[in-house]
This record gives structure tokens, C-alpha cells and sequence, in this order.
């Protein structure tokens, strides 16, 4: 049976002109179906419920592929400054040689964490913690590491928290302080199936996490290395290519700003203020555009739901 929902309407979908709707659409549908190697599903089991409700603020959080996209690069920044995260990723990831395939792997383990069906994500997070089991070596500063440590897990759980929540929050909607509770609430069940069972479960912990990983992050020729290849690799279709920069600045532009001076992320990388304007109109209007492609909408169709369910409504306001 449709799950019934009690929430305040508070715009309606953004539909555009047909041919424009359909290549967004087909845009999708190649990034999610794009690596046959993946489990892609986001339409099945049939009613069976994901990891959070769909009137979570996960859901509303994650479906806007704007502040998803800058949200992404912020957190991968803040794993980078991490001397041991750092080469972890760096070693035994293909983020050189095929970032493309790279991102989308990881942009789509996030989807299914949020929107797959339980049974899916368990499945999908069991082989990611598995792989997780097989990494170690040595960090640039002589520290061995294990992709698995709990410690680590912490602090690439809570940078992935953090910057999808602040992207949304800058580039999108702002979610008022109960909304940020309840996401990084939401958060704890799956960041302890990954193994990180001392992940931030408020936004207390998470900028008490922060401090405390402050003399760790340092700045790195892999991390421009990493913006370099997230500035000129064709991730977003041809006809907006040329915002990719921007979308990169953007994220740059929701770090501390003590990170930013830790990591020697100066003026170079400030947005102007026009850029700015325009980031959060288009975050906006993105948000409203309904994508049958998108995990999403299709997730909302496997438990009942209409498919422009996430873009009429806000869990907050």
C-alpha cells in the first residue's frame, strides 16, 4: 500500500520544455546506469523501505544533484588533508586513471546507502567494508593504516555528512537546527554498518570531531592533484560543462575557513559575488525539477510514493 505522509506543500514541481526535461533525464539515467558493475536498482524490491523515510531529511537532502556534486568534492577535499585517509584513496582507488568511473562509484554508494532498499544496501555496504578490510600500508608521515579503522571511518563518514548537509544548506535550502539534528540522526544506523561506530551523531559531535582532527589535515600536492582532475574531467553533460569550475569553488567555498588556511585554499579559489547569486538560484531551481531517472524518484516509486514526491514538499519551514 502507498505510505501516506502528512507534510506541508510548499511548491510544485518544476516542469521544463520536453526535449530539455528529456536529455536531463537521459543524462541520469547514463550516470546512474553507467557502470554495469554496480548495483544500480533503486525501483526494487517492490514497498521494501530504505534505511531512512522518505520524509527524512536524508531524502530531501541527497536528491539535489547541484549541492550532491559540490557536497561530494568537499568531503573527498577534507578526506584528502588526512595524511592516512589521503593515501588510502590515493593508492587503491582509480581516481588517477578512470575518475570518472571513480565518482560515479561513489556518488551512487551514497544513493543506495540513502534510497536503496535495505536488502540492497546492506548487500552494497557489506562488500564496500570488505574491500575496506583489504587496504593498508603506510601514510606520507610514516603512520601505517588500515582502510578500516574505526578512526579513519569516523572522519570519512563525518566529511561526507558534512558537506552534503552544508552544500544544500548554501546552495540550495537551509534547513533549520531540528533538521540538522535529525540528519546527522539519521546518518548513525549505515555509518555503523560501514564500521565507524564513533561517527558524529549531532552537530555538536561532528564540530567536536573537527577540532580535534585540526593538526591533522594538512594540505597536499594530491589534493590540488584531485581538483585539478574534478575541474577538466567531463563529469556533467556538454551543454553545462562549463560550470564544473564553479561547482568546484562552491566547494571549497563551504570549508571552514580554517581548513581553507590549513590547506592553502586562498583567494584563487573565492567565488564572486554574482557566482554566488547565481549558484544558489540555480540550487534552487534544480531542486524542483522531478528526474524519472534519478534514485529518488525511483525510490519513491518502489514504496508507493509519487515520483515528484521530494519536490513538492520540505520536512522543515
Amino acid at each position: 500500500m502507498p505510505r501516506k505522509i502528512d507534510r506541508m506543500q510548499t511548491s510544485r514541481p518544476l516542469i521544463l520544455p520536453r526535449p530539455l526535461q528529456a536529455r536531463l533525464d537521459a543524462a541520469v539515467h547514463d550516470f546512474v546506469q553507467g557502470d554495469a558493475r554496480f548495483d544500480a536498482d533503486f525501483l526494487s524490491p517492490a514497498g521494501e523501505p530504505a534505511f531512512t523515510d522518505p520524509d527524512s531529511i536524508s531524502w530531501q537532502v541527497f536528491k539535489n544533484p547541484l549541492s550532491l556534486f559540490v557536497g561530494g568534492i568537499a568531503a573527498v577535499i577534507l578526506e584528502l588533508a588526512e595524511p592516512r585517509v589521503r593515501a588510502g584513496v590515493w593508492e587503491h582507488t582509480a581516481f588517477r586513471d578512470d575518475p570518472l568511473q571513480r565518482i560515479r562509484r561513489t556518488g551512487l554508494s551514497a544513493m543506495m546507502t540513502v534510497y536503496g532498499a535495505r536488502s540492497r544496501a546492506e548487500r552494497m555496504i557489506a562488500r564496500v567494508a570488505a574491500m575496506h578490510a583489504r587496504v593498508s600500508g603506510t601514510a606520507d608521515d610514516g603512520r601505517p593504516y588500515r582502510a578500516d579503522d574505526p578512526e579513519l571511518l569516523n572522519w570519512v563518514h563525518a566529511t561526507a555528512r558534512f558537506g552534503f548537509l552544508e552544500a544544500y544548506a548554501a546552495w540550495v535550502d537551509t534547513p533549520d537546527a531540528i533538521a540538522r539534528a535529525r540528519f546527522h540522526h539519521e546518518g548513525i544506523v549505515t555509518a555503523r554498518l560501514y564500521g565507524a561506530h564513533g561517527a558524529p551523531a549531532t552537530q555538536q559531535e561532528q564540530d567536536l570531531l573537527f577540532m580535534a582532527m585540526r593538526d591533522q589535515l594538512e594540505a597536499s600536492s594530491v589534493i590540488f592533484e584531485f581538483l585539478d582532475i574534478v575541474r577538466r574531467v567531463n563529469l556533467l553533460p556538454s551543454a553545462i560543462g562549463g560550470l564544473q569550475e564553479l561547482l568546484v569553488k562552491a566547494a571549497i567555498d563551504i570549508l571552514p575557513e580554517w581548513v581553507r588556511e590549513r590547506l592553502d585554499l586562498g583567494s584563487p579559489w573565492d567565488l564572486k559575488t554574482w557566482q554566488r547569486l547565481a549558484l544558489r538560484r540555480a540550487g534552487a531551481a534544480i531542486d524542483r525539477i522531478p528526474l524519472r531517472s534519478a534514485p529518488a524518484a525511483q525510490a519513491c516509486r518502489r514504496v508507493g510514493l509519487p515520483e515528484d514526491f521530494l519536490y513538492t514538499t520540505r520536512p522543515w519551514h
